[in-house]
């Protein structure tokens, strides 16, 4: 099983690292499938918007829903998280060398969101590079059947890691 997770310290670090990591990856040629988020900020108007730019081009999907400046709720919009999923299965299906997903989230910790996509590149023995937060490592460790490697919080490493995985694969074919 080839799947790999980083957890970058300070808020938004680990979708900076990823998307710094996605675009070496994409600029080498690899071909990528999944999410990379891009936090928009709000100024005074509550906390930021949430959207996942779609591997390898695009598009860009907004994942939070405004619920006001003081609201306390989970602000994630499943319609469109499950959209963000759909186009990655699609770009996933076309052909690629990795799967990249911005975070193993709530959704994936109860069964939803991009874990089917997941579990099944890891079937077809393509490399998965997730983002992860305290909150749902458990059961990311209990999904990945504590099998995920934990990658420091650096580019290099983040992206040695998927070109490593990605020889092993091609020297098991």
């Amino acid at each position: 099983m080839k799947i790999a997770y980083t957890m970058a310290p300070q808020s938004g670090g680990t979708d900076l690292l990823l998307a710094a990591v996605a675009q070496k990856l994409l600029a080498q040629g690899l071909r990528l499938a999944g999410t990379i988020q891009v936090n928009c900020e709000r100024g005074d108007q509550g906390p930021c918007d949430m959207d996942v730019l779609l591997l390898p081009d695009g598009p860009r999907i907004r994942i939070s829903q405004s619920l006001g400046q003081h609201a306390k709720g989970c602000r994630l919009d499943p319609m469109a998280l499950e959209r963000a999923v759909g186009h990655a299965e699609s770009a996933l299906a076309a052909g690629a060398d990795c799967l990249l997903v911005n975070k193993f989230g709530k959704h994936e910790a109860e069964g939803r969101g991009f874990r089917g996509l997941i579990a099944e590149a890891l079937a077809q023995d393509i490399p998965v590079l997730v983002g992860l937060n305290a909150l749902n490592a458990a059961a990311f460790h209990e999904f990945t059947a504590g099998l995920a490697v934990a990658l420091e919080p650096c580019e290099d490493v983040v992206q040695r890691w998927v070109l490593a995985a990605l020889t092993r694969c091609e020297a098991a074919a």
